[in-house]
């Protein structure tokens, strides 16, 4: 992973955060992309600071042209690309009877759309350069298997990713890019604050260890899945969910 140029969306906090800062320490070269500004500089700050090499991007991965220059600043600035971490998202909670064909189309257009165009123009870029030992990373979710009443869009679209993963993975195979996914279930970030204390001990008893992931601990299986250690990996998505799906 030495000298690996990575780019990771959502990089401005939570689990993208994390990640880029784990990956930074491994050597890689961070490529940091959010819609958040400041947050993100303050990420890149904190891995330069560190002794790790990083820039940002500030990209909507809703915008395919977006995404598509996001690719083209990592080749410019570090001459290459390796991989890309396709993690920025949107939580959902708005129940099925509620959701509008407007914001339904706004939700997947993050989640699961910004998740296509990094495969496509990152694929695309490393087919191009001719780069061995690609690799693709997209964030699912363990609501790629499951469903809620509050969780419609939400579900859809990283249903869509865990699929996209493993066609992406076959599609890519012959020019030597693998396509993992991870699919974490509740970390402990900014998204969650907002949940009432009554629920959020609900969520903690679904993991086995009784309280939530940490989004180190997530980020430490994502650069697993960048890592040589982790080349019998292709196209599927793994859990880092303590437990959720085998008890639930």
């Amino acid at each position: 992973m030495q000298n690996d140029v990575l780019i990771v969306t959502g990089a401005a906090s939570g689990l993208g955060a994390a990640a880029a800062r784990l990956l930074a320490e491994k050597g890689a070269r961070i490529v940091a992309a959010d819609i958040d500004k400041g947050n993100l500089e303050a990420v890149v700050e904190s891995i330069r600071t560190n002794g790790g090499d990083a820039v940002s991007r500030v990209t909507d991965v809703s915008k395919a042209e977006e995404v598509k220059a996001l690719v083209d600043f990592a080749v410019e600035t570090f001459g290459t690309l390796d991989g890309i971490f396709n993690n920025a998202g949107v939580r959902d909670g708005t129940h099925f009877t509620e959701v509008t064909p407007e914001s339904y189309h706004d939700h997947l257009a993050i989640n699961q759309h910004g998740v296509y165009y990094g495969m496509h123009y990152a694929a695309k870029k490393m087919r191009e350069l001719n780069v061995q030992g690609g690799r693709i990373v997209n964030t699912a979710s363990i609501r790629s298997f499951f469903g809620a009443k509050k969780s419609f869009r939400y579900s859809a679209a990283k249903a869509a990713v865990e699929n996209m993963t493993k066609s992406g993975a076959d599609a890519l195979a012959e020019d030597g890019i693998r396509v993992t996914a991870i699919a974490p279930a509740f970390i402990d970030t900014a998204l969650l604050k907002h949940v009432p204390e009554e629920r959020r001990k609900r969520l903690e008893k679904k993991h086995l260890r009784g309280k939530l992931l940490s989004a180190e601990e997530v980020a430490k299986v994502v650069v697993f899945l960048f890592s040589e250690d982790s080349v019998a990996i292709n196209g599927s998505t793994v859990l880092a969910d303590d437990g959720f799906l085998a008890i639930h």
